[in-house]
């Protein structure tokens, strides 16, 4: 099989592998996708106890029916403006998996938006930015009916040493 040919399998699997269902949020008027099977629940926002010495990020920890789940603001992990929390403001409990295994934590986004079933033939491979700018979090773009969203691999959204602090933190 020429060098080419292999290249495009590869590009194909890669793409079916991503197909499935997805459920969207709002982040400063962009719309981004997480894997739904990455989902445990979705709730409004509640007290957040702040934790001393983290990443401006981190907004700290809740307690979600007697376990301790540390919160990160996607807005400003991606590094958007702040915005004050509205009444549509809510955390996506996600579970992550890193070097150590899986661990769930909230993640504050604007709003939710639905669950879509995206298709490989409706997703793209991420562009390049150039070499200063890090998409590995990025699994695709999916191009739909009212746009483009963005599909995060939220085990990369952090970085591991990042993925280790959350982890203490809960």
């Amino acid at each position: 099989m020429s060098q080419a040919a292999n290249t495009m399998d590869k590009m194909i699997k890669s793409m079916n592998d991503k197909e499935g269902k997805y459920l969207t949020f709002n982040l400063a008027g962009e719309q981004y996708g997480i894997g739904i099977l990455r989902v445990r629940e979705i709730i409004g926002m509640m007290p957040i106890t702040s934790v001393p010495q983290v990443p401006e990020f981190v907004k700290g920890v809740i307690n979600l029916r007697g376990k301790i789940i540390s919160v990160l603001d996607l807005r400003l992990k991606f590094g958007m403006d702040p915005m004050d929390y509205a009444e549509r403001t809510c955390i996506i409990v996600v579970e992550i998996s890193g070097s150590v295994g899986n661990v769930a934590m909230g993640i504050v986004v604007d709003s939710v938006s639905e669950v879509l079933n995206i298709k490989s033939t409706e997703i793209e491979p991420t562009p390049s930015f150039g070499a200063h700018v890090n998409t590995e979090y990025i699994l695709g773009m999916a191009k739909t009916e009212s746009g483009v969203k963005i599909l995060l691999d939220i085990d990369r959204v952090l970085g591991e040493e990042e993925w280790e602090l959350m982890q203490k933190i809960a």
